[in-house]
């Protein structure tokens, strides 16, 4: 029987990767690759720089399909915001642009959402049931829901406004970095954050991602949080895994 496999694109501010995907394990097949994200981040830099990347990769059969994850809201393959990137993606139907200039199907997700669809199929979220919210803590907070595995995308959690601010601006790993906070110090602003997501939307698990959460015990011993609250376990591979599962099941309808 032949492996499940697509091609899953993760860009960034300041980094593209990508790898070929067995989707059915969520592991990698070969090398991940990593580029830089052109300067400017603009459309044909991005669309050029990614069908480069994906010529490093093993070689797969010409019909597989590529799932890319993008630091904006994703909606019916537009893109509606833009984050460290091109203004120019407000508003510019990715998944056509890409889809021709690839010549294969391609399905954009955001950021967040791909980590999230990884941890509820291979990492931390995959026996749980109910009320699931993803947080990735970086330069800003992203956030994923899930109910019952199943995705409710584009949640914008990380810019719900506590003490009159934004408060991804107040809690996300860059603040710590700003501001040279301690962990201690980080931590009661994460507990604030996470308090109001309990109060708001009292969610079964909680799942922490983003580089940080490779030094979990740090900080999440110091929370106090009336739910289930655990590490990411698929890391810096997650955006990856997650687009290239969700482009499989979209081609497959698996």
């Amino acid at each position: 029987m032949a492996k499940k496999i697509a091609i899953g694109i993760d860009i960034g501010g300041t980094g593209i990767k990508g790898a070929l995907v067995d989707v059915k394990n969520g592991e990698m097949i070969g090398d991940r690759v990593r580029v830089e994200t052109p300067e400017g981040g603009s459309t044909d830099d991005i669309i050029a720089t990614v069908k480069a990347l994906i010529k490093k990769l093993p070689a797969a059969p010409a019909d597989t399909p590529i799932g890319i994850c993008f630091p904006a809201v994703v909606q019916h393959g537009v893109t509606k915001s833009a984050a460290n990137i091109s203004k120019k993606w407000i508003g510019f139907d990715a998944d056509k642009a890409f889809t021709k200039a690839l010549n294969r199907e391609v399905h954009l997700v955001n950021d967040a959402d791909a980590a999230g669809l990884a941890e509820m199929r291979f990492g931390a979220g995959r026996a749980e049931r109910g009320l699931v919210i993803m947080t990735t803590l970086g330069t800003g907070i992203g956030t994923a829901l899930f109910f019952d595995q199943k995705l409710i995308p584009n949640a914008e959690l990380g810019h719900i406004e506590i003490d009159g601010v934004d408060y991804e601006s107040m809690a996300a790993f860059s603040a710590k970095e700003r501001e040279d906070l301690s962990w201690q110090q980080w931590a009661e602003r994460l507990q604030k954050y996470y308090s109001t997501l309990q109060r708001l939307f009292s969610p079964d698990m909680i799942i922490v991602g983003g580089g940080v959460s490779k030094q979990h015990e740090e900080f999440l011993p110091l929370l106090d949080i009336d739910c289930e609250i655990v590490p990411a376990e698929m890391r810096n591979n997650a955006g990856i895994l997650g687009a290239a599962r969700l482009a499989f099941r979209l081609a497959n309808k698996d």
